[in-house]
């Protein structure tokens, strides 16, 4: 994933930019940069990693010393950015969120069209936020250029790009993450997360439509490109990377986590002595469960975050899931002896939950409930890289489903899907055994489109269903 944010103010904007783009900090976790523009100074940037240290604390020299009216920042999950290109349109920064499934075909098309050259990260990749700015330049002008990008890339582009008399924001095609425009007096911003901008005095004005492309200045935004009528925002947005007082569409995060368990309640029948959340995106789904079930909502495990912050995660597996469990730390009065609930956002590999699960019952736990927020995971994420898994088969729906296909029966992958067929109702039960668990529910598609309150045409939910 990734998050951004921008300012066109008519004083130094570095204070704001700073803070904006901390504010963006759950969404990635391997780089951070900030740019500024003054028009004595011209254009001045900072990339850092964050992978072991927090954004505020790598950047607080820059936010010292940088001094700009127009500012853009962003946190990356995977390359390095914002980045300053020079061309036929001028200077100027781009950031980008998105993925780029076609990255191949586009670069050797420019290939084809002159001497283009790339520069490769470390992994052997090319940064996806210079092949954009690439495919912007093949146009006559800013706009024509972000345009085709969002024709031509498959997956989903949304860009920041700053220039000396503004920043262009350009939503993805189908709208499938978020840009939300704020006010003050003297500035305005533009933001992933809604949120992002409220304790710093900006109002929110409104959410760009999906293709739609504004140019901000100090006065506002302005419209150059009408927004599209189709769009597929990220379910998931809600469900797990949404900041609970983020708000997409109209539609609060912490709301619809809420209205998540109220759902899943509804359809239970266990009677366990308390319920818990995976801390911390399963919480809001547990008190909503907690408060229609009736069931008592405990914490008998907190995370530990002032020295294990969620940036501090290593590229290893086996290390991704030791320091998941180091982070958590027991409260054996509220586990020992007891039949826990216990609900998480998802289930994708789970290697992590079912580590989880063996800490509980280490902890004295009688009885250990899972219960997923959303549905098995099926498909990975070609929009937006919520998993960067190597292969489907990761998944762990995926893995059990392939067990039941090696029994030598035909396994419909569209049966297991369906919550209402034997096949998923078999499938969620294995996964179950294998991972430990005293019972497991997942939460219906439907319920989960329910808990939303957006039409499902207008909502992506291919990871669960491969439909898109």
């Amino acid at each position: 994933m990734g998050g951004f944010f921008g300012v066109a103010a008519k004083e130094n904007c570095t204070f704001d930019l700073f803070f904006g783009t901390d504010y963006h900090s759950h969404l990635g976790t391997r780089r951070a940069g900030m740019v500024v523009y003054d028009k004595k100074k011209g254009f001045d940037r900072a990339i850092h990693n964050i992978e072991n240290t927090p954004f505020r604390t790598k950047f607080d020299k820059e936010a010292n010393s940088m001094e700009g009216c127009l500012g853009l920042g962003c946190i990356s999950d995977y390359e390095p950015q914002p980045l300053l290109i020079r061309s036929h349109h001028g200077t100027y920064a781009i950031a980008t969120v998105g993925r780029i499934n076609n990255a191949e075909a586009l670069t050797a098309e420019l290939f084809s069209r002159g001497h283009a050259h790339f520069l490769e990260m470390s992994g052997g990749d090319i940064n996806a936020t210079e092949l954009v700015a690439s495919l912007i330049n093949q146009k006559d002008n800013l706009v024509e250029g972000i345009r085709y990008v969002q024709e031509v890339v498959e997956g989903s582009m949304t860009m920041l790009i700053m220039t000396p008399k503004g920043i262009f924001a350009a939503r993805d095609y189908y709208g499938r993450t978020p840009v939300s425009i704020g006010r003050k007096d003297g500035a305005c911003c533009v933001s992933f997360e809604s949120f992002a901008y409220l304790n710093l005095g900006y109002v929110f004005e409104r959410e760009l439509g999906p293709g739609e492309v504004v140019v901000l200045t100090p006065e506002g935004a302005q419209t150059l490109i009408q927004p599209g009528s189709d769009m597929k925002m990220c379910t998931f947005l809600w469900v797990y990377y949404g900041y609970p007082s983020s708000s997409y569409e109209g539609i609060s995060v912490e709301k619809m986590r809420y209205h998540c368990g109220t759902l899943l309640a509804e359809r239970d029948h266990v009677s366990p002595d308390i319920v818990a959340g995976v801390p911390d995106s399963g919480t809001a789904h547990a008190i909503g469960y907690a408060n229609r079930s009736g069931i008592p909502f405990s914490r008998p495990f907190i995370k530990y975050t002032p020295t294990w912050p969620r940036s501090f995660m290593p590229t290893m597996q086996a290390q991704r899931n030791l320091i998941a469990r180091m982070k958590l730390l027991p409260i054996q009065d509220l586990i020992q002896g007891k039949s826990l609930l216990l609900i998480d956002d998802s289930i994708v590999r789970g290697t992590q939950l079912r580590e989880t699960t063996e800490f509980l019952y280490q902890s004295g736990a009688r009885e250990v409930h899972i219960r997923a927020a959303c549905p098995p995971i099926f498909y990975g994420c070609k929009y937006l890289n919520f998993s960067r898994s190597a292969s489907e088969m990761e998944l762990i729906a995926r893995r059990i489903l392939k067990e039941m296909e090696q029994e030598g029966r035909y396994v419909s992958l569209s049966a297991c899907v369906d919550p209402d067929r034997e096949e998923h109702a078999e499938l969620v039960n294995r996964i179950g055994e294998q991972l430990n668990f005293t019972s497991l529910r997942y939460h219906r598609l439907d319920d989960m489109v329910a808990s939303v309150g957006i039409d499902k045409c207008r909502l992506c939910t291919y990871c669960w269903d491969g439909r898109e």
